[in-house]
């Protein structure tokens, strides 16, 4: 006990008298605090003191944390996972005659007969959860924030960039990539506007650019004007001007050497499978490189 002692987790300094709950998790002991003070606020009998033990996963330390709880008047409340854990932890209260609560086997028994399979047995999978949900939200804010070049000094940040002309797709790639945890940004490029030197500092698996045959991004081009209702003579849909900026893009692309993916006929989703292959590939690749230096 002398670490936990240390780390301020477990402190045995209050009377015997003084009414403890004990929370003893294998993660952060959440679940067993909350459905503590939901009990604990039906009783007018005093304050009763909360004691959280958390992230218990080696079983040596049971025995120690226990003797110390039974130098109070009190009770143990726990969520452990793993049935090793439990089963030391109930025989130790035993030998004290310290009264327990198991929150988490009465509920898993139950969904193992409804699922009809086990359960994983893996602590602190809440935890995970939340984490890739607060991941997801970060990545489609980033993506918002970072839509059509609006701030150049987001792209060294991104995971990935995406580079292209206008209508092939950017944006909707972007967000799609953002759900899968993914900070996209993407700048546009046209022949009348340096691109952003930030680009050109990324690695060519963080950068991709797209590319569309010139017949369907002019019919593309026409349907976003006519839905604009603005004419369809603009020079935005005129094939000379399209010719220009794909030209324009290729060089770009051709200079910073990154993969470059025709998004010809093709949905957003077989897009993004392409372009996560490329980067997740390249990542393998640059942890290859720094072990080997």
């Amino acid at each position: 006990m002398n670490k936990r002692r240390e780390e301020g987790l477990v402190i045995s300094t209050k009377p015997k008298t003084q009414p403890v709950i004990y929370i003893i998790s294998d993660s952060i002991g959440e679940t067993a605090e909350l459905v503590a003070l939901a009990a604990s606020s039906q009783f007018n009998s005093g304050k009763i003191d909360i004691r959280k033990v958390p992230y218990v996963n080696n079983p040596e330390e049971i025995p120690e944390i226990v003797a110390e709880a039974s130098a109070f008047s009190c009770m143990i409340v726990y969520t452990l996972i793993l049935p090793g854990l439990r089963e030391i932890l109930e025989a130790e209260a035993l030998k004290y005659g310290i009264p327990t609560v198991d929150i988490m086997t009465p509920m898993l028994e139950a969904l193992g007969k409804i699922e009809g399979k086990p359960p994983k047995l893996e602590p602190g999978l809440v935890r995970k959860v939340d984490e890739e949900y607060f991941r997801k939200v970060e990545a489609i804010d980033f993506a918002v924030q970072n839509d059509d070049g609006k701030d150049s000094r987001g792209l060294l940040k991104a995971d990935l960039v995406i580079i292209g002309v206008s209508r092939t797709s950017k944006t909707p790639l972007c967000t799609y990539l953002a759900h899968k945890r993914i900070k996209a940004a993407n700048v546009p490029l046209t022949p009348e506007v340096t691109p952003p030197e930030e680009i050109f500092k990324l690695p060519p698996h963080r950068v991709i650019g797209l590319t569309i045959l010139p017949q369907q991004l002019h019919e593309i081009r026409q349907e976003r004007l006519k839905a604009l209702e603005l004419t369809g003579n603009a020079d935005y849909s005129r094939m000379e001007r399209i010719l220009k900026e794909l030209e324009y893009a290729k060089g770009i692309m051709q200079k910073l050497n990154c993969k470059v993916i025709d998004v010809t006929n093709k949905a957003v989703e077989e897009t993004a499978s392409k372009v996560l292959e490329i980067y997740y590939r390249g990542e393998r690749n640059g942890k290859e490189i720094r072990l080997l230096i």
